[in-house]
């Protein structure tokens, strides 16, 4: 008998869920004492019903058979430990995450015991406590469907009245722990993905639908204080505000892009909620005015953040209404935003002052709204349709800012008067539009940013059914475009008829009117002076290429012979700056930079979207600082400016092609490398042989350490576009022949003689390549790492004056080949016309090879 008693139970079998279960009844309070039990018990159980799920389904008849939920529920009332109330959350998720049979489920979502457990009040100051409670609810939200929905909500003549689950989630909405946020984020998008018709009618309908204004004015939040770090960056490049834009431009794309998993559940009005909400808390007072390159008084944006944003909402939030409403708005003048912008509802003023760039961040007020039962940081910003206008003198401060001006205009003005951060935004903004399927194609025609291939595909489709008119205007493009203002000006009129009706946002029609074709002549001829422009980044260049390629029209009056003569001379002058780096401190590997950008810019302004994201334009185009230790004169500043010229170069030069409608070719137009003079010191010197031949040599002294001298035959040697400085140490057994014991780049040496010491020869020492060019030595956003970039330096000591200068003739007739050499071989290139005659299939191949050989940097 007594072996009997003390006999161990199976920990999986029916008779241990049996034990468990009339234990947990017995228990009438929890206390210090049997706590253990209790937590031990609850664990238990979850564990052998999990089991039983898949093995026996006996386990959950018990557990249906004892309605064990209720003793759950019980034991939670007659509990105040808080290690109780977690296992019990524990317990409940767990099985419900594991249970697999639907009839279990509905068990469980059945009774009210899952609503009383919902609701029921828990101590959320206990964060662990918290992090349980919101895993119990998503656990629920996982397993929803549009019959167990059913179970957890309260109905009135089929209309839900109550559905806590969803109620007691956005609570939580905003917690300060982005883990709680997410998971809240997750269990709304699992409610709305259901489906069931009254349940979206009540999660659309009041109070409930602030949730979705309360998601908009978080993120107004948010975009604010990404702008406050913007504007510190610009004064302040430390590491901390360095790290902290990424990490804000995440968690404001991660929101758009909650946005859109909820637009794409197709619950009715909530496309419509979340524009009006995004155009009225966000868009129209906050981004739009402040386009504009001048600072005024009470803009609480800056334009580079602004530009940023447009970006995202029109990439991400696709929403038919909200692009072209954006779209647009672009039309009307700075003047119809400013009272938006400068004056908040019901006489409220906003706690921010966000600077402009143009001037110093101004300090960050935040104020407090409730949400639910929480406090949270969010503006209070209960935008009415309709605002009371202000008197725009006073709002700007300033009477020379263009405030009627269209906001198009102002946009295009960044192109042509913008700082580089600006001009790429601004490139951003339109290549974005250019790509919003979203937007209609009559509103992009209208902004003059209508691809002509669209334009033509529309028109040849119009001629293909039969249409006079198609036909018409796919022939004429004088009388096309007319008409095609007509026709686009009737569709702008709808949008901007609305902005007046719904937005209280009006302006003049006079902008409106103009053809699409003077629109598109506006864009061409900004996007022309980008490339005429000298104080743009290689980088932002590009991106005009890329925008320039999508819009290259066909017609003639469009893309005229003035937009031509200023890419020509942009390209002359820029070839002029390439002919002086033949002679510069990289010209050695020259050839080889400009062959790999060829292949970059051509594979970027002929690929279907921009090479760079948005977000790029928040980041400082600068790889090098001051900070760094990188002075102007330096062969790594000399080596970065040479790479911005040849991207520069080579866009300009593939322009110069592709708008003569020409395709690119796959490398650029460069004679090969050329064979080895019998009569040069390379070939005289035996490089090619077991050890150089010390034919040419001179006799010198160097330490590399202090005190420890030693004796070299310096000797200097160009082979092709490549170049060395050696030191030899001769062979005993061998005469005139040496062993090469250090070596370095020809290129860049800048030989001096000392001013003091006549028999003293200085020498400058660079790497072999760049470290841009070494993907290892390049960190976040593109910026190179640039510990160590210290150029090296030689003072080479010769045993009289003529040896000396001998030394320096040496080297000065090596530099001569080398430059000579890399000039021979970009010659072809640099001939603007046989860069017309090369493009031209019929005129023949020129003399000129496009293939190329990387040169080698070692002996």
């Amino acid at each position: 008998m007594w072996f009997s008693f003390w006999r161990s139970r199976d920990r999986f079998s029916f008779d241990e869920l049996r034990y468990l279960t009339d234990q947990l009844v017995k228990i009438q309070v929890v206390n210090d004492v049997n706590k253990d039990f209790v937590i031990e018990a609850l664990r238990s159980i979850a564990e052998l019903i999990t089991y039983g799920d898949q093995h026996d389904t006996t386990f959950f008849e018990f557990f249906m058979e004892k309605q064990i939920m209720g003793e759950f529920v019980r034991i939670l009332k007659i509990s105040r430990n808080m290690t109780v109330s977690l296992q019990l959350l524990q317990t409940i998720s767990i099985m419900i995450q594991n249970l697999k049979n639907e009839h279990a489920i509905y068990y469980m979502f059945s009774n009210e015991h899952m609503n009383y457990l919902i609701t029921y009040s828990f101590d959320f100051k206990n964060e662990e406590l918290l992090s349980y409670y919101i895993s119990f609810l998503r656990a629920i939200s996982g397993k929803l469907d549009r019959n167990t929905i059913s179970l957890l909500v309260k109905t009135q003549e089929d209309e839900v009245v109550s559905f806590p689950l969803y109620v007691e989630a956005i609570r939580f909405a905003f917690h300060e722990e982005s883990m709680v946020r997410t998971a809240v984020r997750a269990l709304t998008l699992n409610v709305y993905h259901v489906g069931d018709d009254s349940v979206n009618r009540y999660v659309t309908s009041a109070p409930h639908s602030d949730y979705f204004s309360n998601l908009v004015k978080f993120f107004r939040k948010q975009c604010i204080d990404l702008n406050v770090l913007v504007s510190d960056t610009t004064t302040n490049l430390g590491a901390d505000t360095t790290l902290s834009i990424p990490a804000a431009v995440d968690e404001i794309e991660d929101n758009l892009y909650y946005f859109s998993d909820i637009i794409s559940a197709g619950i009715p009005d909530v496309g419509r909620l979340f524009t009006d909400n995004i155009l009225q808390l966000l868009i129209f007072p906050l981004l739009l005015p402040s386009l504009t390159l001048k600072a005024v008084k009470g803009i609480q944006m800056g334009a580079v953040t602004s530009l940023y944003l447009i970006c995202c909402i029109l990439r991400i939030v696709k929403i038919k209404d909200l692009s072209n409403t954006i779209a647009a708005a672009l039309f009307c003048p700075l003047e119809a935003f400013l009272s938006k912008s400068v004056a908040e509802p019901n006489g409220y003023m906003s706690g921010y002052d966000v600077a402009h760039e143009s001037q110093s961040p101004g300090s960050n007020n935040q104020t407090k709204a409730e949400v639910g039962n929480l406090s949270v940081d969010v503006a209070n910003l209960s935008i009415s349709p309709q605002i009371q206008p202000v008197d725009v003198s006073i709002a700007t401060g300033n009477d020379s800012c263009d405030c009627h001006l269209p906001l198009r205009e102002a946009l295009l003005s960044y192109l042509t008067s913008g700082n580089d951060v600006q001009v790429s935004g601004s490139l951003s903004v339109l290549a974005t539009l250019l790509q919003t399927k979203e937007l209609d194609e009559s509103m992009s025609d209208a902004l003059g940013i209508l691809p002509q291939r669209k334009q033509y595909k529309k028109l040849l489709l119009q001629a293909l059914v039969g249409e006079s008119s198609g036909e018409e205007q796919l022939f004429s493009s004088e009388s096309g475009s007319l008409r095609n203002g007509i026709e686009f000006g009737s569709e702008l009129d709808g949008c901007l008829q609305k902005l007046k009706e719904q937005y209280g946002v009006s302006c003049s029609f006079l902008e409106v009117r103009a053809s699409p074709r003077v629109h598109r002549f506006q864009v061409l001829d900004a996007l022309v002076s980008v490339f005429c422009r000298s104080n743009l980044s290689a980088e932002t260049l590009w991106d005009g290429g890329w925008l320039l390629r999508q819009l290259l029209p066909y017609s003639e009056a469009e893309f005229n012979s003035h937009h031509r003569k200023l890419l020509k001379e942009s390209y002359k002058n820029c070839a002029s700056a390439l002919i002086e780096e033949t002679r510069g401190i990289w010209m050695d590997i020259l050839v080889t930079v400009l062959c790999d950008e060829w292949k970059k810019c051509k594979r970027g302004i002929e690929a279907s979207s921009p090479r760079k994201e948005p977000k790029d334009i928040l980041f400082s185009s600068r790889k090098f600082s001051t900070e760094d230790g990188i002075t102007s004169d330096s062969s790594f500043a000399a080596g970065e400016r040479m790479c911005e010229l040849v991207k520069v170069f080579v866009l300009l030069h593939q322009l110069q092609i592709f708008t003569l409608g020409r395709p690119l070719p796959e490398q650029p137009l460069i004679y090969p490398p050329a064979d080895l003079l019998e009569n040069s010191r390379a070939k005289s010197a035996g490089i090619d042989a077991s050890g150089p031949k010390l034919v040419d040599a001179v006799p010198c002294r160097i330490a590399f350490e202090r005190g420890k001298e030693r004796h070299f035959c310096f000797l200097a040697i160009s082979l092709g576009e490549s170049g060395w400085v050696v030191l030899a140490e001769e062979l005993p057994l061998k005469q005139h022949h040496g062993v090469v014991r250090v070596a370095a780049p020809l290129a860049g040496c800048n030989p001096r003689i000392d001013d003091k010491h006549s028999k003293w020869l200085h020498l400058r020492i660079r790497p072999y390549t760049l470290p841009s060019m070494d993907p290892a030595r390049s960190g976040a956003y593109g910026k190179v790492k640039t510990k160590a970039l210290v150029d090296g330096r030689w003072t080479l000591a010769f045993r009289d004056e003529e040896s000396c200068k001998s030394a320096l003739a040496m080297i000065s007739e090596e530099l001569n080949l080398q430059s000579n050499e890399v000039g021979r071989r970009l010659k072809p290139l640099l001939d603007l016309e046989t860069v017309v005659q090369s493009s031209n299939p019929s005129l023949g191949p020129p003399e000129a090879s496009s293939s190329y050989s990387t040169p080698s940097n070692s002996l």
